[in-house]
């Protein structure tokens, strides 16, 4: 899957980057605190979701699942989307970039892995070079915000300090320094405020408060009927 990016330097300029992603990898329960982990699994749990059988887990979906359309369409009422950074590799240097694990949350109650890979997951269209973050990596906030009931409210608020660095993800997942090439993955988000909830419009950000920046990205869900 073709993916167009603006990467944007330091400085705030940009260059065009495409890169073919061929192998999409969602991290799942990616939390650096087990608290934090445990905090997860039981927001999940109280919609049915199971425990998983060990943390992380690294989740395989479809590449073409990948989208940087304004819009995505969901059968039916129950699914939601997760704000999480996204990392790629481009000419051997690694990405970071911030996508929405968007997932069904009634099909999640039977099979995660299957979940996942029913939703389309959107992506950003801007990126950075991860190592011009690499060193306050930590310090970046995720975020995202849904509409509901005609407001925009804060969904998610966390800073990255809370999940696992990318660099240990991709060690542990691929027993490797970097990512295979053609690979793109997320690295875990952050909890919610109140419940776990759908929404049709969900707005994400990957803050930099160092280098005061931000990448984000904004799209609507249309729930089609289950039954035409």
């Amino acid at each position: 899957m073709k993916l167009s990016f603006n990467l944007i330097n330091k400085n705030g300029g940009g260059s065009p980057v495409v890169e073919d992603i061929t192998q999409c990898v969602i991290a799942g329960w990616a939390g650096r605190d087990r608290a934090a982990i445990e905090h997860h699994i039981e927001e999940l749990a109280a919609i049915g979701v199971p425990r998983p059988s060990a943390v992380p887990l690294y989740y395989r979906v479809a590449a073409n699942q990948l989208t940087q359309e304004p819009e995505i369409q969901v059968v039916g009422t129950g699914s939601s989307g997760e704000a999480e950074a996204f990392v790629f590799t481009h000419q051997g240097t690694l990405l970071v970039s911030i996508a929405s694990d968007h997932t069904d949350r009634t099909l999640e109650a039977h099979s995660v892995a299957l979940s996942k890979q029913i939703c389309v997951k959107p992506v950003a269209h801007d990126a950075w070079e991860f190592d011009s973050v690499k060193g306050h990596w930590d310090q970046l906030v995720l975020r995202s915000w849904i509409e509901e009931r005609g407001d925009v409210v804060l969904y998610q608020e966390g800073s990255m300090d809370q999940l696992s660095r990318p660099e240990d993800l991709i060690q542990q997942g691929f027993s490797a320094p970097t990512l295979p090439p053609g690979t793109g993955m997320t690295c875990g988000t952050v909890t919610v405020r109140g419940s776990i909830r759908p929404a049709s419009e969900f707005t994400m950000e990957l803050h930099d408060p160092v280098l005061k920046r931000s990448i984000r990205h904004r799209y609507t869900v249309t729930m089609l009927p289950e039954i035409a």
